[in-house]
């Protein structure tokens, strides 16, 4: 039996958590996104300050090494016994990247490539974070090809945000 790792937009964040029964949740937001996030009595949580960004802005949160090694850290925990569940504020970007890292670090010896289609086949309009993927592809030291895997699936369909969808990733060993 193989682990799930669901994505979806915070709009429909507490109908996910109760149709899934996940009990982890990686939430990539904002500080000004974070109003209105549902209580998760129970549930083991990370909670990364990032903006959906690829470089610098003046008061905004850019992603960096550390944001990638606690979502690394806090995936390997993960017990894989209910789903992982990631989002950010529409379900495409952020939560997209964080998720394909995430399926990429708990199944080492799968092609970056084959990954990146998985999402796109789930998901039309992922779009995930080039910086977050290229933060990661260093962290899990895939040589760039993470990146490439990202940059061969192009850019998804435009949306207001995402529709809920998951990846299956191998059950702990």
């Amino acid at each position: 039996m193989r682990a799930r790792v669901v994505v979806c937009p915070q709009s429909r964040l507490a109908d996910t958590l109760a149709a899934t029964g996940a009990r982890s949740v990686v939430t990539l937001l904002a500080a000004d996104q974070r109003a209105g996030l549902p209580p998760m009595p129970g549930a083991a949580r990370l909670l990364l300050d990032v903006s959906d960004i690829v470089s610098p802005r003046d008061g905004f949160a850019l992603a960096g090494e550390g944001h990638v090694a606690d979502l690394l850290a806090f995936a390997r925990a993960w017990d894989r016994r209910h789903p992982l569940l990631v989002h950010c504020y529409a379900g495409v970007s952020r939560s997209t990247a964080a998720a394909f890292a995430v399926a990429c670090a708990l199944d080492p010896t799968r092609d970056e490539a084959v990954v990146a289609a998985a999402f796109r086949r789930a998901s039309p309009s992922a779009t995930p974070n080039p910086r977050l993927v290229a933060l990661a592809d260093a962290a899990l030291g895939r040589s760039g090809r993470m990146t490439e895997a990202v940059r061969a699936i192009g850019r998804g369909r435009d949306c207001f945000e995402g529709e809920v969808f998951s990846l299956d990733v191998p059950p702990r060993g």
